[in-house]
């Protein structure tokens, strides 16, 4: 059985320890907020495995924060960073502040982003504000370059057409490439990005149970 635990405490001392050297100079002080921003986000998803939600909540809003804090200096078209925020965002619960990190994606121009990673922030965005049309548009342009998943746009795309019984082939395709790799973000075995679609297809409905290890219960 995996020690969650463990995990969250290994994420906690990343985050203390960068926290302890966050440099002055522009760059240097991005990229070391975008660490802080993946420990405080392994802390919360580890803290969530381990059922405790509280703790969870307290991380996550931590990562978006780091996340979003990190995004002035970052270079052009580094999606992940608003990508990163709303789906801590999600995974804590807060919806309220995952509509406000979409509208700053949006805001930022990931809609009109030439890169499927950009498309897939406005996808996730468009999805959080409730406006399915343009999210199908996205994730559908997403899907278009090799390089991205084609499951999860995929996913995203059937979540905003509320086709269930499609959704549910292209989640279980997303959580199965989880549960065959071996190398994790943050060396942490958790399918989180299912997690996310999951989050945002019970908000239209579509309520479907997994069963794997790399979810908490509360995603099944």
């Amino acid at each position: 059985m995996e020690d969650w635990q463990a995990h969250v405490d290994r994420a906690q001392a990343r985050y203390a320890d960068g926290e302890s050297r966050l440099p002055d100079e522009a760059d240097a002080r991005q990229r070391q907020l975008t660490r802080m921003g993946n420990a405080a986000a392994a802390a919360g998803i580890a803290s969530l495995m381990a059922g405790d939600r509280a703790a969870a909540a307290d991380w996550l809003d931590r990562a978006a924060t780091r996340y979003r804090e990190s995004w002035p200096d970052a270079p052009p078209g580094s999606w992940g960073r608003p990508i990163g925020a709303m789906k801590a965002r999600i995974l804590a619960g807060d919806w309220d502040g995952a509509a406000e990190d979409a509208r700053w994606a949006l805001d930022a121009g990931a809609g009109g982003a030439e890169s499927p990673i950009g498309r897939y922030a406005a996808a996730l965005a468009c999805l959080i504000l409730d406006d399915p049309q343009h999210a199908r548009i996205h994730a559908e342009a997403a899907r278009l370059d090799d390089s991205f998943p084609a499951d999860v746009a995929d996913a995203l795309a059937f979540v905003a057409v509320e086709d269930v019984v499609a959704y549910v082939e292209a989640v279980e395709s997303v959580l199965r490439s989880f549960e065959t790799r071996d190398e994790f973000l943050e060396d942490l075995p958790v399918a989180d990005t299912v997690m996310v679609l999951q989050a945002l297809a019970a908000r239209r409905g579509l309520i479907v149970e997994l069963d794997s290890p790399m979810l908490p219960p509360s995603a099944a």
